[in-house]
């Protein structure tokens, strides 16, 4: 029997070694892979795809809210996804759910509860901490904008992610390798999914999904 694949994707090294651990024996046949950024889980999912869970962090260099989670769910929708954060709040939990993760695993958890929230997603499960209601009716404006931020291309969020970093047309199109005049009418197609009039503004939509900042969003 093949061994459960899983990816680990932190910026910190240590926290990676942690849950490393943790898992060690989680599974009696078990293959962990550690990525230290999107990047690099990209680089990995492009040698080999197949992977039978991806535990994601929310907060890494070059991501905005939950803006790794919905790369992940629109360039590799056949990707499970589990977010590890050390976040806790619901509205973050409830969105991470809304955009297709199948669990959301805080990093105050225990090991032994990590493990259980592990087993549970991998037999068809979604795993959330006991005390948040995914029942609960969220905020409507929010639900907008995660439908509005699911309509998306790949290219699209990353070009969003880039400019969230401050980087200019020429320099997105340079690091994608595509002409600037591509990036304009991505960024002219982002603003317009999104409804929003600028940059500043697709920017704070995309960071308030991992924030729990649902307000209305102004210039």
């Amino acid at each position: 029997m093949s061994p459960t694949r899983i990816i680990i994707v932190d910026d910190h090294p240590l926290f990676r070694g942690a849950l490393k651990q943790a898992l060690a024996n989680a599974l009696e046949a078990l293959e962990i892979v550690e990525s230290g950024s999107l990047d690099e889980l990209t680089d990995e999912l492009t040698r080999n795809g197949a992977v039978d869970l991806v535990l994601l962090d929310l907060t890494m260099p070059g991501v905005q809210g939950l803006s790794g989670l919905l790369y992940l769910r629109t360039q590799y929708p056949e990707v499970p996804v589990v977010i590890v954060s050390a976040s806790e709040d619901p509205g973050t939990i409830r969105g991470a759910i809304g955009f297709g993760a199948l669990g959301f695993v805080p990093k105050s958890q225990p090991a032994d509860q990590i493990r259980v929230a592990i087993h549970k997603v991998l037999s068809g499960e979604i795993w959330v901490p006991p005390d948040v209601d995914l029942a609960t009716a969220g905020d409507k404006e929010a639900a907008g904008l995660i439908a509005r931020l699911s309509t998306l291309t790949p290219q699209q969020v990353r070009v969003l992610m880039m400019v969230g970093e401050g980087l200019l047309n020429k320099q997105i199109a340079f690091r994608l390798n595509v002409s600037e005049a591509t990036i304009k009418a991505h960024v002219s197609a982002i603003l317009q999914k999104l409804g929003v009039d600028s940059r500043t503004q697709a920017v704070i939509a995309m960071s308030k999904i991992g924030s729990g900042d649902w307000q209305r969003i102004a210039s």
